[in-house]
């Protein structure tokens, strides 16, 4: 697209930044000099897209292969689709301005299943089809990864290859291949049977689903012998050696998160039985504190941010913290470079420290206690007591702090109203600790805030086999908390619970959910994720129109000996584990951190082939 083109669009979109490419650290290349276009996609709009770090690694990583450009597209906001379709112009890559039809390859990264239609609208706003079956060879190829990955069935019919796991080491590979296939001759068939064979790899075309009358499935048939019975998840063992970016893109607005990212390990071994992505992201894997504090210098030093956030999900169990932490704030305490560490658990820090890191960065405090009653935190296999927590606050209110952020969550399995209840009556705790202590000891004006979320069960967890609460059921138990919750220092928020009904939907769907997404999108149907553009209505009518009782995927309990929709795929956590997980939280049973002792989930046996916690410290 020329300049000019570019200008008359840009004028009349609320933030041209979004779309004008050219920040620092972003690649240019002549397209004339590779053999592979590659563009990364991002079902959301700019600020989400950009603050995300899968994006930035594979970004980076990709072009540091010389026959390959790797650059970005994100979802065009409303104002900015008006423009395109009014101008006749077709959704375009940031770096070169080339329209996506140019493109080999697009791909999607899976990590919400409210950006699906986002997806579809991004494809029609290419002129690419949407369906992979009415994609000819000329057409790029759709690839998707990430969480959502995990149950790919609902996108079965527009996405050509599926990477189930994480991509860093396998897509180089599937390039690789990519590029000698189009040396030799392009045939989309040929390539796609060879790629399969690769761990990691689902070709969804390769395969049919046929139903029983009561709409289970009775079987999935193969329609190409190459196709593997079972996709193996795959996992990088060792993230010391693994490819880690040392610069990313800094956007010329401000986005979600605008600071250094260090991912300090992927996995966890808590065993919360409701979050997907503690199962499927197991086992743990650590970096060393020298790999980690050498990448922050190099992020600092092609950046210029000054804040550095330690990520993972659980951050407060990295083996390590307690040094690496100290070491980073002797190294940019002085240069006032903060460090941020979301969801800080202040009992494996000392007092010395968290006094340190609040000295740079006054922050809040961030609990997740998911539930409200001892009970329902059994159930759920958090291994959190309430005194905890207030030991914490004691400890946290004593050096300063006075904000204080609580997430929970309602319609919990085996969840009753006296645990409704328990979230209010915790926050009131929470509340009284503060002002419970000498006046003289009192500092800072106190704000606690409190976020139920609306419990949506997720593929490869315990509570796979649960039915999600009605609309309804959902909505007596927020507004009882919106009632209830008076405190003039407390204030409440709650999730929508439609969102949360089709988010269920799609997370335990099968490949009947395709046609659905298909006229959701005819009908005008994207950025699902936002409340300005979700319409419930419209759905409902899609779904009626498709002639699909959307309650049979999210609000019924299944049986254990049930074929769900993902389970070719094997993520190394044994169905077995996962049924005794579920029988345990029945008998509110609490499961041990595997960092303590071994639980048996197979993730030891069935991918790594050894030991989870070999030749650690």
């Amino acid at each position: 697209m020329d300049n000019y083109k570019l200008d008359q669009l840009l004028l009349k979109v609320e933030k041209p930044a979004r779309y004008i490419g050219g920040e620092l650290n972003s690649v240019d290349k002549s397209k004339e000099k590779v053999d592979i276009r590659f563009a990364f996609a991002f079902p959301d709009v700019y600020e989400v897209g950009m603050s995300h770090l899968g994006m930035h690694i594979l970004y980076q990583l990709l072009n540091e292969r010389p026959d390959t450009w790797c650059e970005r597209v994100f979802a065009p906001w409303p104002d900015m689709e008006q423009q395109l379709i009014e101008h006749k112009t077709p959704l375009f890559a940031l770096e070169s301005t080339d329209p996506l039809c140019e493109f080999d390859i697009i791909g999607f990264t899976l990590q919400y299943e409210m950006s699906y239609t986002n997806i579809l609208n991004m494809l029609k706003l290419s002129n690419i089809p949407m369906e992979s079956h009415d994609r000819s060879d000329n057409h790029p190829l759709v690839f998707a990864g990430g969480p959502c990955s995990f149950n790919p069935e609902p996108l079965h019919a527009f996405v050509d290859v599926f990477f189930i796991g994480e991509s860093e080491e396998q897509l180089p590979k599937v390039l690789d291949i990519y590029n000698q296939h189009q040396h030799n001759g392009w045939n989309k068939q040929a390539f796609l049977e060879e790629i399969c064979q690769l761990q990691g790899i689902y070709i969804p075309s390769f395969y049919d689903v046929v139903y029983k009358e009561d709409g289970t499935i009775k079987e999935r048939v193969k329609k190409n012998n190459k196709a593997p019975d079972t996709i193996k998840k795959v996992i990088v063992k060792d993230l010391d050696i693994s490819y880690y970016p040392d610069k990313i893109i800094v956007p010329f607005i401000e986005t979600v998160h605008d600071r250094v990212v260090l991912e300090l390990f992927r996995g966890c071994t808590r065993g919360c039985r409701f979050c997907q992505a503690g199962m499927i992201y197991r086992p743990i894997r650590e970096k060393k504190p020298e790999t980690l504090i050498k990448q922050v210098d190099q992020l600092l030093q092609s950046t210029g941010h000054e804040e550095i956030s330690l990520s993972s999900l659980s951050t407060g169990d990295y083996s390590q913290l307690m040094p690496l932490a100290e070491a980073l704030l002797d190294a940019y305490e002085k240069e006032k470079i903060s460090l941020s560490l979301p969801s800080l658990r202040l009992d494996s820090m000392s007092s010395e420290m968290i006094d340190r890191i609040h000295s740079v960065r006054k922050s809040g405090l961030t609990f997740a206690p998911e539930a409200g009653t001892q009970k329902m935190r059994d159930v759920i296999n958090k291994n959190l007591t309430e005194n905890q927590i207030m030991d914490t606050l004691k400890v946290a209110y004593k050096l300063g702090w006075s904000t204080v952020k609580l997430y929970f969550m309602v319609g919990l399995p085996g969840e009753e109203i006296e645990d409704i209840y328990g979230i209010k009556d915790m926050a009131y705790h929470i509340k009284d600790a503060f002002f419970d202590r000498p006046k003289e000891e009192i500092k800072g004006n106190l704000k606690v805030s409190v976020s139920a979320a609306c419990f949506v069960p997720k593929p490869f967890t315990p509570f796979q086999w649960d039915g999600q609460n009605t609309l309804e059921q959902f909505r007596d138990k927020t507004a009882l908390l919106k009632r209830e919750i008076k405190d003039k220092k407390i204030s409440y928020t709650y999730h929508d619970p439609k969102l949360s009904i089709l988010e269920g939907i799609f997370a335990l769907g099968d490949r009947r959910l395709a046609a659905v997404l298909k006229n959701a999108v005819s009908k005008g149907c994207r950025f699902d994720g936002w409340s300005d553009y979700f319409d419930y209505a419209l759905w409902m009518k899609v779904f009626e129109e498709e002639n699909i009782d959307y309650t049979y995927y999210n609000h019924r309990n299944k049986s254990f000996d049930e074929v769900l929709p993902w389970d070719f795929i094997d993520s190394g956590v044994s169905k077995d584990y996962l049924i005794k997980e579920k029988q345990k939280s029945l008998n509110e049973e609490i499961t041990d951190d595997c960092r303590l002792n071994c639980t048996g989930c197979g993730i030891n046996h069935q991918l790594l082939g050894g030991p989870c916690f070999e030749n650690r410290n």
